[in-house]
């Protein structure tokens, strides 16, 4: 019968190499795409700062990089929270504190709560709203530089727009 019958002729003529280049590619199983992980370095990172107009903006939080530019009202030039990036901010986001001193990786001493907070944050704005488009060299790399074979790059099952904390 009718339609697939005819589904299973296309894809048999497919498997002979008889459809063309492009039809037998339609047919075939694509995997989803990744994007490659693309590593930053502190100073690589310093150049999306939001300085440069039309530069992409980006922000660092547990290692993960974030494309911030879409948040530009919050995160530009002379925009609230613009001090948080082109570095990893992650304790300056558990601790929502834009103290200079807190604009780091460093997790030292916090408390369970500012954890909780800044786990809240990082999966339900960052994660939430903004494309990851790497991570930092110390997230992928050990301290001696050689990779660090546990990484894993993060999921983002789901955007949704909301509202910045």
């Amino acid at each position: 019968g009718g339609m697939a019958g005819s589904a299973v002729r296309l894809l048999v003529a497919a498997l002979l190499g008889a459809l063309p280049a492009a039809a037998e590619r339609e047919l075939r199983f694509r995997p989803p795409s990744e994007a490659p992980v693309r590593l930053f370095t502190e100073p690589e990172l310093a150049k999306y700062d939001g300085q440069q107009e039309g530069q992409p903006i980006y922000l660092a939080v547990k290692g993960v990089v974030f494309d911030v530019t879409s948040g530009k009202q919050f995160y530009g030039k002379g925009a609230p929270y613009n001090a948080l990036v082109g570095k990893d901010s992650t304790r300056g986001v558990a601790k929502m504190s834009l103290d200079p001193a807190d604009l780091t990786h460093d997790l030292t001493g916090l408390t369970e709560e500012e954890l909780k907070s800044l786990d809240d944050i990082f999966n339900n704005v960052y994660k939430a709203k903004y494309p990851i488009v790497g991570y930092t060299s110390r997230r992928i790399l050990n301290e001696d530089g050689s990779p660090n074979l546990d990484f894993k790059p993060e999921d983002q099952p789901h955007f949704n727009i909301k509202d910045e904390f």
